[in-house]
């Protein structure tokens, strides 16, 4: 095993390594629709996984547009759970059940 002069370097692919995973874990538990509290925890998932990308950029750019750009990121995903959590609530209060089958069944 060599010996290693310093610190493990981390770098800008490591970043999109991460987040290219927890994008595709999102994803994964987007399309298996159980639950709907598991799916505005991936979406959730999903955002951050584009916030890692934008940050991860931003510094291997050395600029702060993306380090901005999370921050309206961070703004849809915080009206995102609004939404979806009141969504949740309307539901359960109509069928005593939070189930995704039950969303087909709302009328505006």
């Amino acid at each position: 095993m060599p010996i290693l002069d310093g610190a493990l370097k981390v770098g800008l692919d490591h970043y999109l390594y991460l987040s290219a995973v927890l994008f595709v874990l999102g994803m994964i538990g987007v399309m298996m629709r159980r639950n709907v509290v598991v799916i505005l925890m991936c979406i959730e998932l999903m955002l951050n996984a584009v916030n890692i990308s934008f940050v991860a950029f931003s510094r291997y750019a050395e600029n702060v547009n993306g380090q901005v750009m999370v921050f309206f990121v961070m703004t849809i995903a915080a009206a995102e759970a609004a939404v979806g959590l009141a969504l949740a609530v309307t539901v359960f209060k109509k069928f005593r059940e939070v189930n995704i089958r039950f969303f087909e069944h709302l009328k505006g």
